[in-house]
């Protein structure tokens, strides 16, 4: 009688979770990750928003220079005469040609993130606007990296074969979701039409097809002004 007792009373104690119980443990489970997913949606909106200000930026002191100057940061072959020979211990490099208006030179945008100024326009651009307090950042510096540490840079040499206009700013590295949201800001979210346009890869060194997005990919996007 008294074994069988003991074993009663061990088989009361030795009770499972309640349904209650569970619910909360679940209800638990999913605050923590609709936090982390609200979390992570956040740093991406963070991350869009900033990589589409820097193109902004880009356009605003093409324009400024523009407008104060009268010529084109990067084409301008007069620059030392409108900045000065030297600027925060920089000395400023005039576009060696041909004055057209256009950023162009040898090579391409691609590639100039850290590299010192040389004297095509792709490179001069960031000198030039620099030097004149339009962008921020070291005037010895041919180059600029975008807000996910891929390069940002202006061309006029389409990089898309449907992409049309002469001065086309472009940022590399961005992640597929990433750059479709970006897009989605600055045009119509299309990685193959509009005045954005999307490329395969982090980096691109000559125009070809526009590509759509896919979240799993890397991309650059391009935008004209």
């Amino acid at each position: 009688m008294y074994f069988y007792q003991e074993f009663k009373q061990m088989k009361t104690k030795q009770t499972g979770f309640t349904l209650v119980e569970i619910a909360i443990v679940l209800v638990i489970i999913g605050l923590l990750l609709g936090g982390v997913l609200k979390g992570q949606a956040l740093v991406d909106s963070a991350k869009v928003k900033a990589l589409a200000n820097e193109m902004k930026a880009v356009q605003a002191a093409y324009n400024g220079y523009q407008d104060r100057f009268h010529a084109i940061p990067g084409d301008d072959i007069a620059a030392i005469t409108h900045l000065g020979a030297n600027v925060n211990g920089v000395a400023i490099v005039d576009s060696n040609g041909p004055l057209n208006g256009l950023i162009d030179g040898n090579g391409t945008w691609v590639g100039l993130t850290t590299v010192a100024v040389t004297a095509n326009d792709h490179s001069l651009f960031w000198q030039h606007t620099r030097a004149a307090g339009l962008m921020a950042g070291n005037a010895a510096i041919g180059g600029a990296t975008n807000a996910v540490g891929g390069s940002l840079g202006i061309t006029s040499a389409s990089p898309s074969n449907t992409l049309a206009g002469t001065r086309i700013i472009c940022s590399g590295g961005i992640d597929g979701a990433i750059a479709q949201q970006l897009d989605t800001m600055l045009d119509d979210g299309v990685g193959t039409t509009g005045s954005a346009q999307a490329r395969a890869g982090a980096a691109i060194a000559a125009a070809g097809a526009p590509a759509a997005y896919v979240n799993t990919n890397v991309y650059t996007v391009c935008t004209s002004f």
